[in-house]
């Protein structure tokens, strides 16, 4: 794997992502009972990743403030982790395999030993979570991809909301589902350098130099997040 010093949530850490399959977008290619996906669907993703490749940055429907609202809560999630576990964690930035085909971001790692997934949903979800008392459904793709980037032997999955007791579990690597996995990403892989081939062939050479728009720095973006998520921390 390939450790990229990128904050997450910066701009670096967006572009970073561009033209990639990411593990929290993962679940376009594969379900959570390893089945390859055909169809539109894939198409769709396709042409997502061929524009951000070709733009050099993702597209306007990111949702960055919905992101950012969730890394607020995150913060106070981690550090009852860190006290559960008796242990420090590290928030590395992107992480890729080694062909940089397929990336991840860890909410945590243990030593590059163990990565993190941390949820903090509602209460409702929350509830059914515990209910459930497995790793749910729509982020099996997620966790099993940042296994299979990472080559990690586990990963912790924590669901966190401080009104309810919290769901932790130990996921580990399915090997059927990372054969299965190898498999989507390969011919993914494959139509997204024909297609873009096609966009550079309809260009007739490369994209056009990427515009540095005048935008207001990471820091004073997260201002409003903090302040518009200030009512539900109290």
């Amino acid at each position: 794997m390939k450790i990229h010093d990128v904050e997450q949530g910066s701009s670096a850490w967006l572009e970073a992502r561009c033209g990639i399959v990411t593990a929290s977008e993962a679940d376009a290619l594969i379900s959570p009972l390893g089945k390859v996906r055909t169809g539109a669907g894939v198409f769709t993703y396709l042409c997502q990743k061929l524009a951000e490749r070709w733009l050099q940055k993702p597209l306007e429907n990111y949702d960055a403030f919905a992101m950012e609202q969730g890394r607020i809560l995150e913060e106070r999630a981690r550090p009852w982790l860190a006290m559960k576990l008796d242990c420090d964690i590290q928030r590395p930035g992107f992480i890729t395999n080694d062909e940089e085909t397929c990336g991840c971001s860890p909410d945590g790692m243990i030593s590059n030993e163990t990565g993190i997934e941390i949820k903090c949903p509602m209460a409702k979800t929350h509830v059914g979570y515990l209910i459930d008392g497995c790793l749910p459904s729509e982020y099996v793709a997620q966790v099993q991809t940042s296994l299979f980037v990472t080559r990690l032997s586990q990963w912790y999955f924590l669901s966190y909301h401080k009104d309810f007791p919290k769901l932790l579990l130990t996921i580990h690597p399915d090997v059927e589902y990372h054969d299965k996995l190898a498999e989507a990403l390969e011919e993914f892989n494959e139509r997204l350098e024909v297609g873009w081939q096609r966009l550079l062939d309809a260009n007739g050479g490369s994209p056009p130099p990427k515009r540095v728009p005048m935008t207001f720095s990471d820091e004073v973006q997260r201002g409003k997040a903090y302040a518009d998520l200030n009512e539900v921390l109290q």
